[in-house]
Order: C-alpha cells, then structure tokens, then sequence
C-alpha cells in the first residue's frame, strides 16, 4: 500500500468515525439523563441534513442550518413529551420497541415529504474539486468541518455538564432520580432537555456531513447502527470513550474495503458490535455501563 493510499484510507476512517462518534454522543446525553436507548438518534442525523437543504432554498447555508438545528431540536422535544413523558417506570424492552417505532415514523414521514431523491449541501468552503494535499494524498476541506465539529461537540458538552447549574442537575438526574427528585430538580423537563440536545447535536451532525456523504431519508438506521456500536465500543454512557471508538471504528472499515468487497462494509460494524458485546459488554474504555457518568 502506497503512503498516499494510507493517508487517503486513515482520512476516510477519522472523517466516518467523527460522524458516528457524535451520534454516539447523542445515544450518551440520553442514556446518561434516563437510561433510555434512542435508536431514533439516527433520523435527527437525518432530519438535519434535509431541513439545512430545505431551508438553504430560502435562507443563506449558516441561517439554514441553524434553523434545522432548531427545528430539529423541537422535534426532539416533542418526541419526548408524546412517547416517553407519560410512561411510568417502562421496561428496557419496551422503550427500544417505543424508539424504533418512533424512528420508523420519523423515516416514513420523511419519505412522503422529501421523496427517495439523493440530496447534499454544498461544501462550506470551496467545492467538490477543491482539496488539502498531505503527503501527496488529497483531502476536502468538508472533512475539516466534520472533525472539528466532533471535537467541538466534546468540549462544549463536557464544559456545559461540569460548569454549568442545568449540566449538573442533568447529572444529578442520571446518578440517582430520586435523590434529584427530593433536592428539587424537575425530571421530567431534564428528560426532555437530553432529547433536545441529542437532537441538536445529530442536526447538526446530518448538516456538516451532507456534503461529504450527502442525505437521504433512510440513512438514518444505518448511523443508529454505527452510533450504538460506538457508543457500546467507548462504554455506554462515556462520551469521551465514544470518540475513541467512532475513530477506531471508522479507521478499521476504511482500511477493510481492500480486504473485503464494500457491500459488507457494514456488516463489519454488527461483527464488532456482536464480538464487544460477548467478550465485553461494558466496553473498552468503562468499567462498566455506566462509567460515562463520570465524564459527563
């Protein structure tokens, strides 16, 4: 393998790994406020990409985006408050069939709106021709956009959930409901903030990618898949671990494609996610589920 094709495959990796680091990120913020499993995580991916290109035929591509994040984000909420709010202790088998059937809605609806047409944005900077030479292999600059989003994501959460009064709470929230409840915290409206920011973040997600990846109204399952596999690869719960493994993830299926034939790229990801769950279930970077909590 030439130096340039190796740059080319580990690019690929980090760029894809990024994206499913930040849907993973999203399954944590739920998870670690309610212990649910959102495998709806994938549409609001989904649902940015397509309200950004929607919007973009009316506003310039920042207001696009912002208001997809938005609107997205009220859909979040209002997910929360028709399906989950009114539910009183629910089974974990129950919830997954709940978010499921959710994001079958969310699919369907989208293809009646959208259709099963193919869309992207357009690159923020530059165009599809336009690229960053390293080492003699070229890069678009969208795959800027997508990194640095992912580490920005990161940031901003851990400083919001360690220095801010409604970042506590929701952790609160998620250590112990009851002794959150007793000290004062309204749960219900932390539930629904977690939804709200997962769906932001998955937005936003759908909007920076498009261009490289571009959108569709079922792409949202397969990054459920991807997401759920990182999020259980970093440890349930740990966003920090989540990027480690939406790396690694992304990195082994970029250099799988010349070992294996590209149509079983994605079974790659159920492989590992089978094999984690066998031999450790708690992850590889958690002593158990729920070692995220501490990170967030």
């Amino acid at each position: 393998m030439t130096t340039e094709l190796f740059i080319q495959y580990l690019v690929a990796g980090i760029t894809y790994g990024s994206i499913y680091a930040i849907v993973a990120i999203g399954f944590n913020i739920i998870y670690n406020t309610t212990g649910i499993i959102n495998f709806a995580q994938g549409e609001f991916v989904m649902l940015g990409g397509m309200l950004s290109i929607t919007f973009l035929q009316y506003l310039p591509l920042p207001p696009a985006i912002f208001l997809a994040v938005l609107v997205t984000m009220g859909i979040g909420a209002l997910i929360e408050m028709l399906f989950i709010r009114w539910l009183q202790n629910p089974g974990i088998l129950r919830m997954i069939i709940i978010t499921i059937g959710v994001s079958i809605l969310i699919r369907e609806a989208a293809l009646h709106v959208w259709g099963s047409d193919v869309r992207s944005l357009p690159y923020f900077f530059g165009n599809e021709i336009s690229s960053i030479a390293i080492s003699g292999a070229r890069v678009s600059p969208q795959v800027l956009w997508v990194v640095g989003t992912c580490g920005l994501m990161v940031v901003a959460l851990n400083i919001f959930f360690q220095a801010t009064s409604i970042g506590r709470e929701m952790r609160a929230c998620a250590a112990n409901r009851i002794a959150a409840v007793l000290c004062g915290i309204d749960t219900r409206n932390m539930v629904t903030l977690s939804f709200v920011l997962s769906a932001g973040i998955g937005a936003l997600a759908g909007a920076v990618m498009s261009p490289i990846t571009y959108t569709q109204y079922d792409i949202g399952t397969g990054l459920a898949i991807k997401g759920f596999t990182v999020a259980i690869l970093g440890g349930l719960g740990n966003s920090l671990g989540a990027v480690a493994g939406g790396l690694l993830l992304g990195v082994i299926e970029a250099f799988s494609v010349s070992v294996v034939p590209l149509a079983f790229q994605d079974a790659i990801a159920i492989a590992i996610l089978l094999v984690i769950l066998f031999v450790r279930p708690h992850g590889l970077f958690g002593s158990s589920a729920m070692a995220g909590l501490k990170e967030f």
